[in-house]
This record gives C-alpha cells, sequence and structure tokens, in this order.
C-alpha cells in the first residue's frame, strides 16, 4: 500500500489523502486534527474551489484508531478531535467529491455521506460495523443515512452491518458514480469541471441543497455523546479489545 502526500493541489482542486500521519488507513486523532484544519484552510482559501478526498491505493479507510478507543487516557483527546472534524465537514461550504478505490469501513464511510459527489471503483466496498461493536453512528449520519438510503436502506446498512458492493451503493445512492477505469482521475475531472463554475452561486446551490447544518451539529454532538459513553462500557472494551487484537 502505497503512502501518498497528505495533500496535492492541482487546478483548483486540493487533494486530501485520508489516512493516519504514519500512512496508515485508519483515522487518529491527529489525523482528525490535520483533516480538520485541512479543511478549514481549504474553505477560506479563494484559490481552493474543490477539494477530493482519497485515500490509499487499494483502501479508502477503515475507519477509526483500535488503540485509541480502548485506551482512557486517549478519549479526551480524540472526542475533541472527531467532533471538530465532523462538525467542519458539516459546514464545509465547497463541492466535497470522494475517490473511492477499495475499502470504506466505519468512519471512512460514514464521512462519504458529507460528500457531494463519490466516485467509486469497481472493487470498493463499504460497511459501518458500529453496532457490532457496541457503538452508534457518527459524523450526523443517524440523519444523513436516513435520508439517502430510506429508512429501510440506513437500518440494514448500520444495524445488520452488511457490507455493500459498489453495485448496491451506487443502487442505493451512496456512490454517485461507479469509475470503470482511475476513480481519482474521473473525480479530478469532475473537480476540473465544478471549478470552472461561478463561485458564489456554486456554493449558494451547495448550502440551498444541504439544508440546515446546524441541525446537523447538533446531532453530531449527541452522536459523540452516546459513543463516548459506549467507550467507558465495561462489555463494548472487552468487544473492542478483542477486534484490537485481532487487528494488530
Amino acid at each position: 500500500m502505497d503512502i501518498r502526500p497528505q495533500t496535492e493541489f492541482t487546478n483548483h482542486a486540493l487533494v486530501i489523502t485520508v489516512s493516519s500521519d504514519s500512512g496508515r488507513p485508519v483515522l487518529d486523532a491527529a489525523a482528525y486534527a490535520r483533516l480538520a484544519r485541512t479543511l478549514r484552510e481549504a474553505a477560506e482559501d479563494d484559490e481552493t474551489r474543490v477539494v477530493v478526498l482519497r485515500g490509499l491505493a487499494g483502501c479508502f479507510c477503515l475507519g477509526g484508531d483500535f488503540g485509541e478507543f480502548v485506551d482512557p487516557s486517549k478519549h479526551q483527546a480524540l472526542i475533541g478531535a472527531v467532533t471538530d472534524m465532523f462538525r467542519t465537514l458539516a459546514t464545509f461550504p465547497k463541492p466535497l467529491i470522494a475517490s473511492v478505490d477499495g475499502d470504506a469501513v466505519g468512519v471512512g464511510c460514514t464521512i462519504l455521506f458529507h460528500c457531494d459527489l463519490v466516485i467509486a471503483s469497481r472493487k470498493s466496498t463499504f460497511r459501518v460495523p458500529f453496532v457490532d461493536f457496541g457503538l452508534v453512528p457518527d459524523a450526523a449520519t443517524s440523519i444523513l443515512a436516513p435520508e439517502k438510503l430510506g429508512y429501510a436502506g440506513a437500518f440494514r446498512f448500520f444495524c445488520l452491518g452488511e457490507a455493500l458492493d459498489v453495485d448496491r451503493a451506487c443502487a442505493m445512492a451512496l456512490v454517485s458514480s461507479i469509475a470503470e477505469d482511475d476513480p481519482e482521475a474521473e473525480a479530478l475531472a469532475t473537480a476540473r469541471v465544478l471549478a470552472k463554475k461561478p463561485v458564489r452561486s456554486l456554493t449558494q446551490t451547495k448550502a440551498l441543497l444541504k439544508g440546515d447544518a446546524e441541525a446537523l451539529c447538533r446531532r453530531i454532538d449527541r452522536e459523540i455523546t452516546l459513543f463516548h459513553h459506549a467507550l467507558q462500557d465495561e462489555k463494548t472494551l472487552r468487544r473492542l479489545k478483542r477486534v484490537a487484537r485481532m487487528a494488530a
């Protein structure tokens, strides 16, 4: 698995790699903080008109760092960084495109609900095993998933923990389009088209389509509170420790 640059800039599009700072396909507190900071800077930068999120080659993101989940001394920093990143995503004003190549698991999947377009390769899969771990959804997906997938689709996806292949994800509207060749190239081509649009009307249109961002932020806070409480439950911690050992 290659280690890509954390950011690249081309044709008014900022490409951000979704990974830990050490190049692992997971997000830890430092990675959440970096993503939030980078997105805020992109929102303020007039030269950046579109943002593309990508993962590592062959794997978009495998979710959060279980090592931080099972270490109570890291919970405060983790919860603060996660909340900041999700709120930044929910209020991000510019077009946001995801290029997915491979597995998108947990938070690696829920951040896709904040993207305006998701372009995925044929080998991509999508899974949110929060309930299996004794946790709850994050990133305001308790609002966004039923809106996008329908209630029954969202219930199956989150509560049964079913993995979606790219065809099912596209049929359910989680994925916008399937790239037969290179999803990142297609994402960048789409970003170039969007970057040529009048900036003000584009951002205003996105804001109108997205609706009440403050409602999403309130739900993010509620989800994170429940998530934090779950991390203090002994049964949940034992379950997470087993998963962490298996992933080591």
